[in-house]
């Protein structure tokens, strides 16, 4: 069970853009954050993550020590009690950085003293999906379950997940149901809101 009284949040921005609507969902979870909840953001798209290699099977199937923008990475999820992750539904799934980092997980089980399947188990994952499928969220479904059978595989919680309407930038925030969902996620936890994907 997380600790309300250490809880850090690492907001993961997937979108290719900046200032997207699933960034202005996220801006609306941490607003409504505690004071003394820490909180880190990555713009995914921004970082020198490598082509992730699958040497699994390879000599020791060990990895290296991540280095460079990819320890970053590292550090901060394993720093983080609470992923929030704001992506935009691209192909009816998850944009390209937000796949290479989840890639990236593989190697991190692998890297020699780092522990990352049993230091992830106890997190939280909460999701905030902009899309423009309007009245058909169920469009969104594989990008969730994506990222529910992930959660789920590393033994995290589950913490909800809110649909935010909205194509060009800005048009979220005439869904209203959906920015005050978003508000909700991170105080409630595992929030039950309208258009919830869980």
């Amino acid at each position: 069970m997380i600790d309300p009284v250490n809880r850090r949040v690492l907001v993961l921005l997937a979108s290719t853009r900046a200032d997207g609507n699933a960034e202005l969902m996220a801006r609306a979870a941490v607003a409504a954050l505690p004071a003394d909840v820490e909180v880190r953001w990555l713009r995914l798209a921004e970082l020198a993550l490598p082509p992730f290699e699958d040497i699994r099977h390879e000599g020791s199937g060990q990895y290296p020590e991540p280095e460079g923008d990819l320890g970053r990475v590292l550090k901060d999820t394993l720093w983080a009690t609470d992923l929030l992750v704001a992506a935009p539904l691209y192909w009816y799934s998850v944009p390209a950085p937000l796949k290479l980092y989840l890639d990236h997980w593989s190697g991190f089980m692998r890297v020699p003293g780092v522990d990352f399947k049993p230091r992830m188990a106890g997190k939280a994952m909460h999701v905030l999906c902009a899309t423009s499928s309007g009245e058909e969220p169920h469009l969104a479904q594989p990008l969730l379950d994506c990222l529910r059978f992930s959660a789920d595989y590393m033994k995290m919680h589950w913490g909800g997940a809110v649909l935010g309407d909205g194509s060009k930038p800005g048009d979220v925030l005439q869904d209203e149901a959906a920015m005050a969902a978003a508000a909700r996620l991170l105080v409630n936890g595992a929030a039950s809101a309208q258009r919830s994907g869980t």
